[in-house]
């Protein structure tokens, strides 16, 4: 059963968090997971409403989603975590239908290749409902001028292959997450020279 897509709000969840992941044409959004819990009043609504007017059933009275809530994820989806995919490609950065279709299906492509090697990092797993790709920055139409070219095909691809590859990547051994050009200490610059 294919999971079902992303609603609005999602995509606010996600586009409100920061990046996991830039390049300079896309930027990759994390959706975490957020527990579906029903509150008391809307359970009393639901078992109130549940009751027969031909009287008690046989045997106790569940909710479906309770029992769904039990299930753990890697259940669902027969031992691996699936991820839904949202994709922001406005018109103002990609003009023509064409060029937001050959993105759509290169991003859809970049999740299948990327998946198992992200979820093999352990830094994302169940946590994780999905990911939103956003298009930052429109592809120069001088250098492709054609809405579907390959050259194009080949750009976009290799920029979403460098966007997930940073998540499929292991993570820096430095401090604070830079990398250790940016950590190693800077000489003063203060015209004295060095003391």
């Amino acid at each position: 059963m294919r999971p079902p897509s992303l609603k609005a709000a999602d995509f606010q969840r996600a586009l409100g968090s920061r990046p996991v992941s830039r390049t300079p044409h896309f930027v990759l959004h994390l959706l975490p997971r957020v527990p579906q819990v029903l509150s008391r009043p809307a359970e009393a609504q639901l078992a109130e409403s549940a009751k027969l007017s031909t009287g008690e059933g046989a045997g106790t009275h569940a909710l479906v989603d309770d029992f769904a809530a039990d299930i753990s994820l890697s259940e669902l989806s027969g031992g691996q975590v699936s991820w839904r995919l949202g994709l922001v490609l406005p018109k103002k950065q990609a003009k023509r239908s064409v060029t937001r279709s050959l993105m759509r299906h290169q991003a859809r492509e970049a999740l299948r290749r990327y998946a198992p090697a992200v979820m093999a990092q352990g830094r994302y797993g169940a946590e994780v409902d999905g990911w939103v790709v956003r298009l930052r920055a429109p592809f120069d139409r001088t250098q492709f001028p054609s809405a579907a070219s390959e050259a194009l095909k080949v750009a976009v691809r290799q920029e979403l292959d460098e966007l997930w590859q940073r998540l499929a990547s292991p993570a820096p051994a430095s401090a604070g997450g830079r990398s250790t050009t940016e950590s190693a200490p800077r000489p003063a610059r203060d015209g004295r020279g060095a003391a």
